[in-house]
């Protein structure tokens, strides 16, 4: 078989195993505030465990060869989608009957850390739901950087693939460990390292115990769940929105600058990092402007308008999306400038989506030398990252990316308005979700539960298809994929 399927569903059974572990977690919550759901996340975790024990003890015997790249492209979409299955059972098993289409969504959400809900009174809800709803983000997000670090570069897709290729930074001479256990292990350090350090910044600013740990976990995941309606507009505390814009910067950071940080101890990859170079500007141009008009049109103190601003920019643009206000009610055209940062995204390598700077860094550069080339049409102009020439296949893939990207955002608008959704709330949800941001306009503005289970069926689709780098899903389609 040119596909290993067993070998495929054996290791999707070893993972549901472990998850069957995670989805316990959350009784611990239920029985320190004395809360009766318990029992749904024993049964949830039940159903998973006895699924994983079948589909691994089924090929518990088989000897089989070591996964190609087709094997590995199959088994990453099967592995999302399965677990965003089983991810769901706990809000289905709930009391308050959280319909399949509805779980399925708010599950796809948290592990693609995309931030899209569709409850509506978060305030009132059960403490171990709203655990469980920050610990599948932290899940996804750990998740999404042994991918983008780890197993993209080795199938040819993603930015980490060009990034750790041709980019300047130290990545290129200190190398990810070659061993994946070792590097999983770093970056499990990496991950719990800075979600601890966010819990105590969050704890000493003023969170209880309860929302300093769910909010640290959907920080670091760039997921943006929160525990209230108003997101962390209810918390009213500008040192927590302080050190939550710099924990959503260190996170949309790529991890591989981190690794190199923490293993080798050196810190002056920060600094020479183009990618990261152009992402800062970029972020703080954006927050300048948006500090510019939001000063001379809302009433607010200096030092709370320039928190809220630097809060607002980070969030979006590190595809994060908390928010300290009503996003859609910022004058002119910060909405849409908000909406817009989620489209470059992070950094590639890290918990973040969007396009990614790199790519976006890469096509500024070319246009650079096409403007050059109209002074001195007869110079060759190398297309530079620092002091690496960008090989043409590079800038071939990445503009095949851009391609890609908007045939999936033109086509999911297309899908999402025959469904019966206005404009600005179909353009809004599929950008949203494919850049894997959370916060929409029109009817989503506060959260999803108001669209149709059509639109919410496609908008899952497309949050596990924008967290898979596009290209990762849409292989499956094609017939060369599955041919011999």
């Amino acid at each position: 078989m040119f596909v290993k399927f067993r070998l495929i569903s054996k290791i999707l059974g070893t993972g549901l195993i472990l998850f069957s572990v995670i989805q316990l977690v959350p009784i611990l919550i239920s029985l320190i505030y004395s809360e009766n759901n318990y029992i749904s996340f024993f049964q949830s975790a039940l159903i998973t465990l006895a699924s994983g024990l079948f589909l691994y003890g089924v090929n518990y015997n088989k000897d089989y060869e070591d996964l190609k790249i087709r094997d590995g492209f199959l088994l990453i979409v099967v592995l999302w989608f399965v677990f965003s299955i089983f991810a769901s059972i706990p809000f289905i098993l709930q009391e308050n009957q959280i319909s399949i289409v509805n779980a399925y969504f708010e599950s796809v959400s948290g592990l693609t850390t995309t931030g899209a809900t569709i409850f509506t009174n978060l305030d009132g809800e059960l403490k171990s739901l709203l655990f469980y709803r920050a610990l599948l983000q932290w899940v996804g997000g750990l998740g999404i950087i042994v991918l983008a670090l780890a197993l993209f570069p080795i199938l040819g897709i993603g930015g980490m693939q060009l990034y750790r290729g041709e980019a300047s930074n130290p990545v290129n001479n200190n190398k990810l460990r070659p061993k994946m256990a070792e590097t999983a292990k770093s970056l499990w350090f990496i991950y719990l390292f800075l979600t601890i350090m966010c819990f105590f910044c969050y704890r000493f600013s003023g969170m209880t115990n309860f929302d300093a740990i769910t909010h640290s976990f959907s920080t670091i995941a760039i997921g943006g769940f929160s525990n209230y309606d108003e997101s962390f507009a209810h918390f009213s505390n500008n040192f927590i929105y302080f050190f939550a814009s710099i924990f959503m910067f260190f996170s949309a950071m790529s991890f591989s600058l981190h690794f190199v940080a923490f293993n080798k101890l050196d810190f002056s990859g920060y600094f020479r990092d183009k990618e990261l170079s152009f992402y800062s500007l970029i972020i703080i141009s954006s927050f300048l402007i948006i500090f510019v008009v939001l000063q001379s049109s809302i009433g607010l103190p200096n030092i709370d308008t320039l928190i809220l601003s630097l809060f607002q920019t980070i969030s979006f643009a590190t595809t994060t999306g908390f928010v300290v206000t009503d996003h859609s009610s910022l004058p002119l055209f910060v909405p849409y400038l908000l909406i817009a940062l989620a489209g470059m995204g992070a950094c590639a390598g890290s918990t973040g989506g969007g396009l990614k700077a790199i790519r976006v860094y890469i096509l500024y550069r070319q246009a650079k030398n096409e403007l050059k080339k109209l002074i001195h049409p007869s110079s060759v102009i190398p297309l530079k990252v620092g002091e690496n020439v960008i090989d043409s296949d590079i800038s071939d893939s990445v503009w095949g990316f851009i391609a890609v990207y908007l045939f999936a955002l033109f086509f999911g608008i297309l899908l999402i308005l025959a469904t019966g959704l206005n404009m600005e709330t179909a353009f809004s949800t599929i950008f949203s979700c494919l850049n894997n941001l959370g916060p929409a306009l029109g009817n989503a503005t506060d959260n999803y539960a108001s669209l149709n289970d059509a639109s919410k069926v496609i908008l899952s689709f497309t949050m596990i298809l924008g967290r898979l780098e596009i290209y990762t899903l849409l292989v499956l389609f094609t017939t060369f994929f599955w041919r011999s």
